[in-house]
């Protein structure tokens, strides 16, 4: 029986000596390229996908910005006579020198809450009248700390005067940082009775 065995190399013959491989691959046409490209891709991923992380966070947080409430502003302070009271407190006692014709008494003004307010004026509804205060306007009042008033009223002409004073007032002009207003404050029964004898001192005779 005959058998094929391996082709032996012939006389001054030998196989081929194969190449070894190239070490980034195959270089072929493509081989080299794709290996630069691969290289290069490596070098850039991180910066590239920190890049996008950072683009990401900023997005969400745009995003959280945009569709989370707004809070309301804050209120607005009072206007200045809703938070503010004057408060009669007594005629000044008058001694013998005493001009007739001038009536002291005090007040307090008091600011409940809120920024500070300024009494910027303060006047009486009657022409015969003339007014000044102590300490003189404009002053200011804090919130918390009442101040004491001393308010002297000099009659100037008994004729423009009534002869019995129903319910006197003082107006005042008061500001804070929200806005300036006049007020009228009524001082009570007290104020009107002192008030009313201290027109019959200095007019007695003139309403008679």
């Amino acid at each position: 029986m005959n058998a094929l065995g391996p082709v032996e190399p012939g006389d001054g013959t030998r196989p081929l000596a194969s190449s070894p491989p190239h070490p980034h691959g195959p270089r072929g046409p493509f081989g080299s390229r794709h290996g630069r490209l691969t290289r290069l891709y490596g070098r850039h991923r991180r910066p590239v996908l920190a890049a996008l992380t950072a683009a990401a966070v900023l997005a969400a947080g745009v995003l959280l910005h945009l569709t989370r409430p707004r809070q309301p502003p804050p209120p607005e302070p009072p206007f200045p006579p809703q938070v503010t009271t004057i408060t009669y407190l007594k005629p000044q006692a008058r001694g013998s020198d005493t001009d007739n014709r001038s009536f002291t008494f005090h007040v307090e003004i008091a600011v409940e809450s809120g920024p500070p307010v300024t009494l910027v004026r303060l006047s009486q509804p009657y022409a015969g009248l003339s007014v000044n205060s102590d300490p003189p306007t404009p002053f200011r009042t804090v919130a918390g700390s009442p101040r004491k008033i001393a308010i002297t009223l000099r009659v100037t002409e008994c004729g423009e005067l009534p002869e019995n004073v129903g319910l006197p007032f003082l107006d005042v002009t008061l500001r804070n940082t929200r806005a300036i207003r006049p007020h009228s404050f009524i001082l009570g029964p007290r104020y009107t009775q002192d008030l009313s004898a201290a027109l019959q001192v200095a007019c007695g005779n003139s309403f008679r």
